[in-house]
């Protein structure tokens, strides 16, 4: 019996009707061409991955505080009053002040037929100006950004401090600016010529953002008016914040919750508020002016060139933290300022009182209801204690010997009372430089608990920085990294800090705490870029660094599981070329003498300053004597920049420099490529404190530090400045000593990974981050670990140069189900993403 056909066999049969494969066939080659071609075709080898991440699940890393991420919320963009704290009117009790900011009076905000009055009708000596109308008048208030914003049958909380000496009826309405009605006015009759408080509640009938609180008065007589306020009824839990914004910080799940600021703590007098001493403005926040019922509490200058109302205090900062399950750290002054102004007080007595102060702010977290302030406490409706286990001393001092003398006294006086209570120093202004280093070199000596350390620079920085943290002492004091950001708002910058991020966590032995700053921006009043969360006066949003902080916050785990990255596309360092050019800073100076030239001697530049252009635009530069001079002590970064561009990698900058007027010293840009890439030698920096090298990528507003040291420039001294650049290497020279050195060498990495285990949850949490602009396939062994086939997956991508705006929030969270999952597994990350996979553990 013949044998059954192949396959193949089988085909042609079907085909050709059974006839002969030779017939068909008439050479061995033809038959061999179908035996190739009909063959199952070879496997495919299977790409190689761009990067391996091997994980060793049989090690344990370290273990993850439940305080790893928080939120720090600084009073700055307008972030309190018109921000967080709900209160619709602005300048509600009349007391803004020309010493707060030159363009305010005591009507800003307002329009009305009165006139402010600070007398000894005055509502308390805390609270001194209140608004008189004679006769029949009216005042209206146009709240913040557009207007009063409210919502068609939402219910608003009004309340006035009046007095009068005839009967007063008073009518309060709310309208748009046209007059249109938003709302059914009430009536409140003013009867008494003591200071009394009356209420009532306006339901709105529309929906505006631009709407007008009006108080109209019939009387005849003289009539008072203090405290005019409108809050929302339905705030946060309730407790008088707005709702949208405190949400949107209750979704990070913060561990803990830093306040009230950085420079707004430790900038101004630090002296309390003296009746005798006529209530003086611009003092340092003190939180016993921010507690208490609101009309009692003072305003104050803020830091930031705007007047903070203190309706949001220590109280309220303290009910937020627990309401949204964070634990409190407040930050007090250690009375020495920093933040550009430098001054350390030399009275015993004043450093005394405010240890005493921390004593007693602890009394009011912690203390009974039956102790001072602890009663305090109870009697603003918060019996139970607020279980305050963190302060922190003082925020970037640049003046490490008064400081820390200062931090010493404070811990001592807290430990003897409160030993349990972790009490926090910090590293100064930067990341690097002779600051840092001897405030480290101090806290280490003195077993400090924790160090607060703040650094914002460029997306590239923490691209080359993951490792920071890895060469740490695991015995020293721990990390508390209580402000950071890459200094824009793009995507791009999120993505690096997210690489950053990884880095923290792999480090969570060292680094404890970590919060992104700041927190908020009133889009209409910015002191400060880039920001968490944007908000007007009816909407708020979250930026792309939002969206990224949220997926690390809510994702953390509870234990690094040790993991390592193999293979990779790094970005090698360049060469320093480019342009060189002269700048200033609220200064005016000469520059002569300028020229550049190659090693052997060849002249690049002169020092005639033919064909020099402005690069930033600014500033009143003319060649008078053979110098090139600016003029104008205002302007900041007026930044020109000679014509030729420099291709050598190695050259020599020299000239004479001269501050004639202004604030600070002199700005020697290199390697200029266009208005937002350079590097320059500042001089007499920080209001003439401190010399840095700063280097900016991408953005004039995204400097980095490269070096720091505490520097001054003389008024009418003629300094001899020399820049040699070898490369990636500088060396910089001021008259004839050698006054600091880099290497810009850092390679950037725009891959990062970590792995953490989530115990409660039973998963294991991937988190990849691709910076680059490249997908990156990758091979993720899990070290034999066994998990289910599926887990969940979630991602942000997008374009580097995107943004979250008030229109448009192209950077949002997408989740969904992967499937193909085990011990080993291949992915391919896209090009700018982070993704973070849920795997459940088997």
């Amino acid at each position: 019996m013949d044998p059954p056909p192949t396959r193949l066999e089988g085909e042609c049969l079907r085909e050709q009707g059974r006839k002969s494969l030779v017939a068909r066939f008439r050479t061995v080659g033809a038959l061999i061409a179908l035996l190739v071609a009909a063959a199952p075709p070879a496997a495919v080898a299977a790409p190689t991955p761009d990067y391996t991440i091997t994980v060793n699940s049989s090690a344990n890393g370290p273990a993850i505080d439940d305080k790893m991420y928080g939120v720090f919320f600084e009073d700055i963009n307008y972030a309190a009053d018109g921000g967080l704290y709900a209160e619709l009117v602005r300048n509600r009790s009349f007391e803004f002040q020309a010493a707060d900011n030159r363009a305010y009076t005591g009507l800003t905000g307002w329009t009305t037929t009165g006139t402010t009055v600070n007398d000894d009708f005055r509502l308390n000596e805390r609270n001194r100006t209140y608004l008189q109308l004679t006769g029949p008048g009216s005042v209206t208030n146009a709240g913040y950004n557009s207007g009063v914003a409210v919502t068609r049958n939402a219910a608003y909380d009004f309340s006035i401090w009046a007095r009068s000496d005839s009967a007063s009826p008073l009518t309060i309405s709310l309208t748009r600016a046209d007059g249109t009605a938003l709302a059914t006015p009430i009536k409140i009759n003013v009867k008494s010529n003591t200071w009394s408080r009356y209420a009532g509640s306006l339901r709105a009938t529309s929906t505006s953002d631009a709407g007008r609180l009006t108080v109209s008065s019939g009387g005849s007589g003289t009539l008072r008016l203090d405290m005019v306020s409108l809050i929302p009824r339905d705030t946060y839990k309730g407790h008088g914040l707005r709702k949208d914004l405190a949400e949107k910080v209750a979704a990070l799940r913060p561990g803990f919750v830093r306040f009230p600021g950085g420079c707004l703590v430790n900038t101004g007098s630090h002296y309390a508020y003296d009746a005798a001493s006529n209530f003086p403005r611009a003092r340092s926040y003190q939180w016993k002016d921010t507690v208490g019922p609101v009309e009692t509490r003072p305003a104050n200058a803020n830091f930031w060139g705007y007047n903070q109302s203190y309706g949001l205090g220590y109280y309220e900062y303290f009910q937020f933290s627990e309401d949204i399950g964070a634990a409190p750290l407040p930050v007090v002054p250690a009375l020495v300022t920093g933040c550009g102004q430098n001054r350390a007080t030399d009275d015993p007595a004043l450093l005394q009182r405010h240890i005493q102060d921390t004593l007693d702010l602890i009394e009011f977290a912690n203390g009974p209801a039956t102790s001072t302030w602890g009663k305090l406490r109870a009697q603003m409706g918060h019996p139970k204690p607020f279980g305050l286990t963190m302060v922190a001393v003082g925020n970037e001092e640049n003046l490490p010997e008064e400081y820390f003398a200062n931090f010493l006294k404070f811990r001592d006086a807290i430990k003897a009372k409160y030993p349990a209570i972790t009490v926090i120093s910090n590293s100064g202004p930067d990341d690097m430089g002779v600051t840092f280093d001897n405030l480290w070199a101090k806290n280490r000596a003195a077993g400090t608990d924790m160090v607060d350390e703040h650094y914002y620079n460029s997306p590239n920085w923490f691209l080359q920085n993951n490792e920071r943290y890895d060469a740490y002492d695991r015995s020293g004091p721990k990390v508390f990294l209580g402000e950071y950001a890459s200094q824009d708002a793009k995507f791009s910058n999120s993505l690096a800090e997210a690489a950053y991020m990884t880095g923290l966590e792999r480090n969570a032995d060292v680094v404890k705490m970590a919060s992104y700053a700041p927190l908020f921006a009133n889009i209409d009043n910015v002191q400060w870029r880039p920001d968490l969360i944007w908000f007007d006066n009816d909407e708020s949003w979250g930026s792309t660094s939002y969206q990224m902080q949220k997926l690390f916050m809510t994702n953390v785990g509870d234990r690094v599981v040790p993991s390592s990255v193999t293979g990779g596309r790094v970005v090698q360092p360049q060469p320093i070329t480019g342009r060189v050019g002269l700048s200033t800073w609220r200064t005016a100076a000469r520059y002569s003498d300028f020229q550049v030239t190659a090693t052997d001697g060849t002249v690049l530049v002169d020092g005639t300053f033919d064909g020099w252009t402005p690069v930033a635009g600014r500033g009143n530069w003319a060649v008078t004597g053979g110098a090139y001079a600016q003029t104008d002590v205002a302007a900041e970064n007026t930044m020109v920049a000679a014509a030729t561009n420099i291709t050598a990698t190695d050259y020599d900058i020299s000239v004479k420099a001269t501050k004639t007027a202004g604030d600070e010293g002199f700005l020697i840009p290199f390697g200029i490529k266009d208005s937002g890439t350079w590097y320059w030698w500042n001089l007499g920096g920080w209001n003439n404190t401190q010399g840095a090298i700063e280097k900016a990528t991408g953005s004039a507003a995204a400097k980095e530090q490269l070096l720091t040291r505490p520097d001054t420039v003389t008024t009418g001294q003629t300094y001899d400045l020399r820049i040699q650049v070898r490369g990636t290497k500088v060396t910089l020279i001021r008259d004839g000593e050698v006054w600091g050195s880099f290497d810009d060498n850092a390679v950037t990495e725009p891959f990062a990974q970590v792995v953490t285990r989530d115990a409660r949850a039973g998963e294991l949490i991937v988190k990849v981050v691709n910076a680059s602009a490249e997908p990156a396939l990758t091979k993720v062994d899990l070290g034999g670990l066994r998990v289910a086939p599926t887990g969940r997956m979630t991602v942000l991508v997008g374009d580097p140069g995107e943004q979250n705006t008030r229109s448009a929030e192209p950077i949002l969270p997408v989740t969904s189900t992967v499937r193909g999952l085990g011990s080993t597994f291949t992915r391919e990350f896209p090009a700018g993403s982070v993704t973070f996979l849920r795997l459940e553990i088997r």
